[in-house]
């Protein structure tokens, strides 16, 4: 594998193929678009691309346009430091988590503890196998937390890949013990509506509060019932974690939400949420819900009220993940165009669709809105081989600036500016080139995120990566340091 460093972002031509073969009209009049999906026990089949499309991409890695395969570039302001490959779990990673001197790996088969106190030489401390994608992770003191979204045949590490149609199958929360970072113990298990995709935590003193997000009900499933309009909320006791139990489904849409098709072509039906996000300093929740965005006030944890809701039918697919920035005055929703599936960072697809859509927060308390000023995309076109789609990130934390880095699958790791809404900017990247030319592959950064001076990213494919980012606008951020690190639960950085 080679590094190749590159002073400038270069504007590629690429996917003019992908329109010719059916692909734009595809995510065009796609229904419901869906998250990663779960493979259960086995991988996800391939795609097959064209010669046509094929041979684009060979062309355009001869010409310079875009990285060879799996060779690595990157922008001058970034290094990186280290890559650890997968060891005893070989599935999909996931999502990330930090405490203190270790950082927390999701993997579709488990997940690992990192000793990460020198960040160019992460330790594995241990590894988990507990199956259930997608084994969203996030920790708080002595308990970590992992999403369970696939049917299983019980809630216990042991269990197998069932139908969700039967009964008796297995979805939602499983809580373990983490006072001994070696020896993990799973101590609690929470079964919820239509599993657990993702979730969110709201730490308290002495219990700590679980958002549940999941979709896609079916009357199929004995378990998932529609209609689907709401989270769960879990409390959990910090001294009795097998007490843990759901308190709470609020309905956020109690129309219903967005349609999706055919009233909203390409946009996906509302039947829960995908990820929320949390700003317990504020009070404030940031809701990416499918076919909606939500601002909703979480003073009273068990009973969220929503503030303000918005829609995208003209741009938005499906509405993944959401950031606020510091101030609490604007919030990053991303597009998770193509499922996290397909590749979408090309000609064809442009610059708007699968893509980050910017709103500020204007007006106060229960009158505030949320109002649209831009699009954000990378503009380093990827192969039509090469999955690429708006994923996880995080602040950045610098006093007056907003600055994001975020994870865009095969798109790689980006660093980017939205101080100015209208006007956002990249200032650094890093990627690797397709991992194959003859097929659609999902592979690249799952989640990038700063914590404690150092860029961290669970790649797909490829293992867990650090890198250190050295550029005058970032470099204040390194004097931040945290305890705890869930980025779906926002600190404030510069509380005292």
């Amino acid at each position: 594998m080679t590094s190749l460093h590159t002073t400038r972002v270069r504007r590629r031509r690429l996917g003019v193929a992908a329109a010719a073969a059916g692909l734009f009209a595809t995510l065009l009049t796609a229904g419901t678009a869906v998250a990663t999906p779960d493979p259960g026990d086995a991988p996800i089949t391939p795609k097959g691309i064209s010669a046509g499309q094929e041979a684009e991409a060979t062309a355009a890695i001869r010409s310079g346009e875009i990285p060879g395969v799996d060779e690595i570039v990157h922008s001058p302001n970034i290094k990186h430091l280290t890559n650890v490959p997968k060891d005893a779990l070989k599935g999909t990673n996931s999502d990330l988590a930090f405490q203190g001197k270790y950082a927390f790996s999701g993997n579709y088969d488990g997940f690992v503890i990192y000793d990460i106190s020198k960040p160019s030489s992460p330790k594995t401390v241990s590894q988990v196998l507990c199956p259930g994608g997608q084994n969203d992770i996030t920790v708080s003191g002595d308990l970590l937390f992992l999403s369970t979204d696939s049917s299983r045949s019980d809630d216990s590490c042991a269990s197998t890949s069932q139908p969700a149609t039967e009964k008796s199958s297995w979805e939602g929360m499983k809580i373990f013990d983490i006072s001994d970072k070696r020896n993990p113990e799973y101590v609690a298990a929470v079964e919820t509506a239509c599993g657990s995709h993702t979730h969110t935590l709201i730490p308290k003193r002495s219990s700590v509060y679980v958002y549940v997000s999941s979709y896609s009900p079916n009357e199929a499933f004995p378990d998932c019932q529609p209609p689907h309009d709401g989270i769960s909320v879990i409390k959990v006791p910090r001294s009795a974690p097998e007490e843990a139990r759901i308190v709470n489904f609020p309905v956020l849409f109690p129309d219903g939400g967005n349609p999706g098709a055919p009233a909203n072509p390409g946009v996906s039906k509302t039947t829960g949420c995908h990820d929320i996000t949390v700003l317990p300093s504020k009070d404030l929740a940031a809701g990416a819900c499918m076919g909606d965005g939500l601002l909703f006030s979480i003073e009273d944890p068990v009973n969220p009220k929503i503030i303000d809701r918005v829609q995208d039918n003209v741009n938005f697919a499906f509405w993944h993940s959401a950031t606020f920035n510091q101030g609490a005055d604007k919030v990053v929703f991303t597009d998770e165009l193509g499922g996290g599936g397909a590749a979408t960072c090309n000609e064809a697809i442009g610059p708007k669709r699968g893509a980050d859509g910017i709103y500020d927060i204007v007006g106060r308390g229960d009158h505030r809105k949320l109002v649209f000023r831009s699009y954000f995309k990378i503009d380093r076109h990827q192969a039509d081989a090469e999955v690429c789609v708006a994923h996880n990130g995080s602040i950045i934390p610098v006093k007056g600036r907003d600055l994001m880095v975020q994870a865009w699958y095969q798109g790689g790791i980006s660093v980017w500016d939205f101080t100015n809404s209208s006007a956002p900017k990249e200032i650094a990247f890093f990627e690797r080139g397709p991992v194959t030319l003859d097929r659609v592959t999902t592979a690249g950064s799952w989640s990038a995120y700063y914590y404690n001076g150092h860029i961290y990213s669970n790649d797909i494919a490829k293992g867990f990566d650090v890198l250190r980012l050295d550029d005058r606008r970032t470099d204040p951020a390194k004097k931040v340091r945290m305890s705890e690190l869930n980025p779906q639960t926002q600190p404030d950085y510069f509380a005292r």
